[in-house]
């Protein structure tokens, strides 16, 4: 059963951490004042039903129009790692389209077991690990770099792993999906509707196969891949589609020389940001006025963007062309890079966690059976760079998983004839659209196409969103495919910025700004 509680008050300071503008201060305020927050108590380990117990925190947005009350639907936005708990609010805030579900569901957030108000863990650091503070050298990483990179990270990951394992190890999807039957349970439904977007689709995937005869309907948006569970096909897959990506921006490029100067044609473009990196790489950009150099990594990232950004990434790369070495920056670069001078703003007091790095690196590595020593990763980085040369340097050795001690429990995933739409996005990068089919034939459902580049994006864009009311009303979605989030001008990215807000992924790339990340140990 729920246990129902008060439920938290925030300030205006946690709000603007929410990145909720205060134009929304009242709507938000108004669906706390009819929110529900409750807890459920679960198993930790559902092998031993009878032993120790977690919590799982939960909100209800109850149906606007309960005498046409369809039930009640969960989401999740993804990560794995990221708070459910307030989606039902962000979803709302969207735009007035998919704010519609409220009239006849209640809407159900929750906080995966592991992070925010459900119970969680954070490891400590271990003093030679990565404490933020790791300055990779400018150029390409060298071996010897991705080394002792890779120790320090096998070094914190066996330490996390080893010092809560009777909590950790029951950090899988699988797990989060017997939770979700205990809240369907515990609010008294004989079936509960879905919608999950990234990582949310995985756990959708899971809820399906393991609770199918008790799922009503199910949308899930940006799928991932069957094989999720294969952190080496992923990030093979993903490095392969950004760079195939790159070549329609090649070609809008081409189409816009006269304007930019990189080649008259695709090939010639593609040839001009090669030399880039490749320049880049030899000898990085150091500008008086900026404060780190600007290696081959750079260009990859520029090269790497998603259509919304096209408009600003190509004139930072034909400044790249006529740039001089230790002068002032570029005006468009200073824009993208900064000066050094800002930094993170500190989490107000009573903000909730919207993020659980243990929690997410847990959910990833219990699950990953793919290979985890140096020798096989760093063959898997340099594949990628020479496959990918223009787009490679935006990838990175990868030692999430390195030196977690704890067993792997590979997801199983069963077809299932119930309702589901799973909507995929077909230029998208973190979980590209072939994805989609991968799953559609693995578990079932229909397939809807978004055709645009952006990330979870298909609840934020009304004239996709519609579609998604539709079906959670009707059961059908009146449609195949919808436009998705598209280049706007300048001044209008408010549904690409909801779209940020809203996915809950880390590594979502939804937002309207270039912004080039600090260097970091994940190079």
């Amino acid at each position: 059963m729920v246990s129902w509680q008060a439920c938290p008050q925030y300030s205006d300071a946690v709000l603007d951490y929410l990145r909720i503008g205060p134009e929304d201060y009242p709507a938000f305020r108004a669906m706390m004042a009819r929110m529900d927050c409750g807890t459920v108590r679960v198993p930790q380990d559902y092998r031993n039903p009878g032993g120790a117990k977690v919590t799982i925190a939960l909100t209800r947005l109850k149906a606007t129009d309960q005498a046409h009350r369809l039930g009640s639907l969960a989401m999740n936005p993804g990560g794995p790692g990221g708070s459910g708990y307030l989606m039902p609010e962000e979803l709302m805030l969207g735009n007035s389209t998919v704010a519609q579900l409220n009239q006849q569901y209640d809407l159900i957030g929750f906080d995966p077991r592991g992070i925010g108000y459900s119970t969680s863990y954070d490891c400590p650091r271990t003093q030679d690990g990565d404490d933020g503070d790791y300055e990779p050298q400018a150029g390409p990483v060298t071996r010897a770099e991705a080394k002792k990179e890779y120790e320090a990270e096998a070094q914190q990951n066996a330490s996390c792993s080893s010092s809560n394992p009777a909590f950790l190890s029951q950090l899988t999807t699988a797990n989060v999906a017997r939770d979700l039957d205990q809240i369907r349970r515990g609010l008294d439904e004989r079936k509960m509707s879905y919608f999950g977007g990234s990582w949310g689709t995985q756990l959708g995937a899971v809820y399906r196969s393991m609770f199918g005869a008790t799922i009503g309907r199910m949308w899930l948006d940006s799928v991932v891949s069957p094989r999720a569970y294969d952190l080496h096909y992923r990030s093979s897959f993903t490095a392969r589609t950004t760079e195939q990506d790159f070549a329609l921006f090649a070609s809008w490029l081409a189409e816009r020389d006269s304007t930019y100067g990189l080649g008259d044609t695709p090939a010639k473009v593609s040839a001009t940001v090669l030399g880039l990196r490749q320049a880049a790489d030899a000898e990085p950009w150091q500008f008086s006025d900026v404060p780190i150099p600007l290696d081959g990594a750079f260009i990859a990232f520029l090269a790497s963007g998603p259509n919304l950004v096209w408009d600003q990434a190509a004139p930072i790369l034909k400044a790249m062309t006529t740039a001089v070495r230790g002068g002032a920056a570029p005006a468009a670069v200073k824009d993208v890079v900064g000066d050094g001078s800002g930094g993170e703003d500190p989490t107000p007091d009573g903000a909730p966690a919207r993020f659980n790095e243990t929690a997410g690196n847990a959910f990833l590595c219990n699950e990953d059976s793919s290979a985890r020593d140096f020798d096989s990763l760093w063959k898997e980085y340099k594949r990628n760079l020479r496959q990918n040369p223009i787009t490679g340097n935006a990838t990175s050795v990868r030692p999430n998983c390195a030196g977690w001690t704890l067993p792997v429990q590979p997801l199983q995933l069963r077809r299932n004839n119930g309702s589901l739409v799973m909507s995929g996005h077909r230029y998208e990068t973190l979980t590209p659209y072939p994805w989609v089919g991968q799953m559609q034939d693995t578990i079932g459902g229909q397939v809807f196409t978004v055709d645009d580049w952006i990330h979870g994006s298909a609840a934020m864009v009304p004239e996709c969103a519609t579609h998604i009311v539709s079906y959670f009303s009707t059961g059908n979605s009146e449609g195949k495919s919808c436009p998705g989030l598209q280049p706007r001008s300048s001044d209008d990215d408010t549904a690409t910025a909801a779209a940020a807000t809203v996915t809950g992924d880390n590594t979502s790339a939804t937002s309207t700004r270039l912004t080039w990340p600090k260097p970091s140990s994940k190079h």
